[in-house]
């Protein structure tokens, strides 16, 4: 039997996925949206043209199964690396400030000629980074057990 996997599927299982499109990359957007990270865990390796970031994302995934069963929402960390990077701009993130925490807000591309563009990451404040690529290729992993948000809830966005 074949058919669509849904969503429900993916819900105890860690997170590991890839993008080639804008599309493919909304959906990774999505999933690290409020993610947090000290400005420590971010890795720029113009050698190997990636750009890493170890985020503590909220289980977006889980979110509803978690409200209706009463338990914490929870988080888990995850690698999103960013590959073909030729260069890296930022502004409102302070590498020399070991004490900064940052929170994601989104990932963007902004296309270029042919295959090439911009990986732009908004972060809460002001801050943002401007990953010019050769290619999109961005992916996401979990690298972690999920674990109790210290909140115990998801963010809320509501005005």
């Amino acid at each position: 039997m074949t058919g669509d996997a849904r969503f429900e599927d993916g819900a105890e299982r860690p997170v590991y996925l890839g993008a080639l499109d804008a599309g493919d990359l909304q959906v990774i957007s999505t999933l690290v949206q409020d993610a947090v990270l000290p400005v420590t865990e971010i890795s720029w390796r113009p050698s190997d043209r990636r750009l890493a970031l170890l985020v503590n994302r909220v289980r977006w995934e889980d979110v509803e199964n978690a409200k209706r069963g009463g338990r914490a929402v929870e988080r888990v960390q995850s690698i999103l690396v960013i590959d073909n990077v030729l260069r890296v701009a930022s502004q409102g993130v302070d590498p020399k400030d070991k004490d900064m925490i940052l929170s994601l807000l989104s990932i963007a591309f902004e296309p270029g000629d042919d295959a090439e563009g911009a990986v732009i990451l908004t972060f809460a404040g002001d801050g943002g980074m401007k990953a010019q690529v050769e290619a999109l290729e961005v992916s996401l992993r979990d690298v972690t057990r999920p674990y109790a948000a210290p909140s115990g809830r998801a963010p809320d966005h509501k005005a």
